[in-house]
């Protein structure tokens, strides 16, 4: 096991809470409104449902806010930290990225409270959230000369994309439309998390299990971001093209999803997982990834309709399925370890877990188990999504109550009066 420690705040840390360091870099805000937003989100969703009558309505609010409310919004947060990293120029800081996080706040209240009027101020709000993130991630890759991310802001145009068209099927109630698109948005984001997962994954257990020599697998990593963009290229055609069109995109995408959770899988193996189970804020790394392979599978199985129908009965015949292995096991268990690693890291504290981030670890787990388990129709189902909802929860309560403190501070080893740093500080490992 891990070492856990009672972290005690430096005397350094007892600095006054500080504008200037929680605008300093895009993890500070935004893993705090993801967070927060995740809490609250459930709450309603699970807890009081008859609030959410607005044009967004019940399950299609509930999908929309936990992929681009929540687990999009902490990857925005993460790739503007991490591009100062990669580059050695800070995308956003100060009042520009205060201006950003006030337009996704104004997207949430939209959804959420504003009726038709707020539903069309709060697209407007996200479509310029994406925009003005994917601009400011690609003036640092193009000024910072990091070639090899330069399609990482043409991916987070395309999740903007993915939630306006979700969003105009969601107001016409075409829940088929509504469901595929939505899928275009897993599975774009589902292209960011491999991507970023394969870099990190092995750096972080290579620093942290000593003598552990991991391959980088470029090679395959580069197959696996082929096939996963050609799934991605095959659900967009499969949403101008007519219903009678050509037969084999579906087959395509299914192949394509399907390779791409196997060498997701097979990665996963070369990355020496025995090697990491005495290591919490690893194997919970792991974990995730694993099951972002396992949920592709079984999109892939969903989407070929090669399969007759009775065999499909049950977990796999549900959309359902997959958005939540993909979705909640693979992303939200993968957010949970990175939300405390590099918090930790790029907030200048120990790499090492107390008890409540190993709790909140733990606790992710259970809502994972019980959501998954609440998949299955029975007289459990309704107590499996409750016991879900208040796992996922205190999950939550325990990292905003463990980490807010220090997030709204100057980093323990520089002064209060800081400017916003220009650049990351940290090695450019992923460059």
């Amino acid at each position: 096991m891990s070492r856990l420690l009672n972290i005690e705040e430096p005397a350094a840390a007892a600095q006054r809470p500080s504008m200037t360091a929680f605008l300093a870099l895009g993890f500070r805000p935004l893993y705090i409104a993801g967070a927060a937003w995740a809490l609250i989100s459930i709450a309603l969703w699970i807890f009081a449902p008859q609030t959410l009558d607005g044009p967004l309505p019940h399950v299609y609010w509930h999908a929309h806010e936990m992929l681009w409310g929540f687990i999009i919004t902490i990857a925005v947060g993460f790739l503007l930290t991490a591009s100062a990293t990669w580059t050695g120029f800070n995308p956003l800081a100060g009042r520009p990225l205060g201006a950003l996080c006030l337009l996704w706040l104004i997207a949430r209240i939209g959804f959420l409270a504003g009726g038709l009027t707020g539903f069309w101020i709060a697209t407007a709000a996200e479509v310029l959230f994406f925009v003005a993130a994917a601009a400011s991630l690609m003036r640092v890759m193009v000024k910072g000369r990091s070639r090899r991310n330069y399609g990482l802001p043409v991916l987070m145009l395309a999740l903007g994309a993915a939630d306006l068209l979700y969003l105009l099927a969601a107001l016409e109630g075409n829940y088929a439309t509504l469901m595929q698109r939505f899928d275009l948005g897993l599975i774009g984001m589902a292209v960011i998390a491999l991507l970023i997962a394969r870099r990190v994954i092995p750096f972080f257990s290579m620093r942290m299990v000593q003598g552990l020599q991991i391959p980088m697998l470029t090679r395959s990593g580069q197959v696996q971001m082929v096939f996963s963009a050609l799934a991605l290229a095959s659900g967009v055609l499969l949403q101008i093209v007519p219903a009678t069109g050509p037969a084999f995109l579906p087959l395509l995408m299914a192949f394509s999803l399907a390779l791409t959770g196997l060498i997701s899988l097979g990665q996963l193996l070369a990355w020496r997982p025995l090697a990491v189970l005495r290591k919490p804020m690893l194997w919970i790394l792991y974990l995730g990834y694993a099951f972002i392979g396992i949920g592709l599978l079984v999109a892939a199985v969903q989407v070929s309709g090669l399969l007759d129908p009775a065999l499909l009965r049950g977990l796999l015949a549900r959309s359902a399925t997959h958005v939540h292995l993909i979705g909640m096991a693979g992303f939200c268990i993968l957010i949970i370890g990175m939300l405390t690693r590099t918090a930790l890291g790029h907030l200048g504290r120990p790499l090492a877990l107390d008890g409540s981030m190993l709790a909140s670890y733990w606790l992710m787990v259970a809502a994972v188990v019980f959501r998954l388990a609440a998949l299955w129709p029975s007289a459990a189902s309704q107590h499996l999504l409750h016991l879900a909802a208040a796992a996922w929860i205190l999950c939550m309560v325990l990292y905003l109550w463990r980490f807010v403190p220090m997030l709204i501070r100057p980093r323990p080893d520089k002064p209060a009066t800081a400017a916003p740093p220009r650049a990351a500080t940290q090695p450019a490992q992923a460059r």
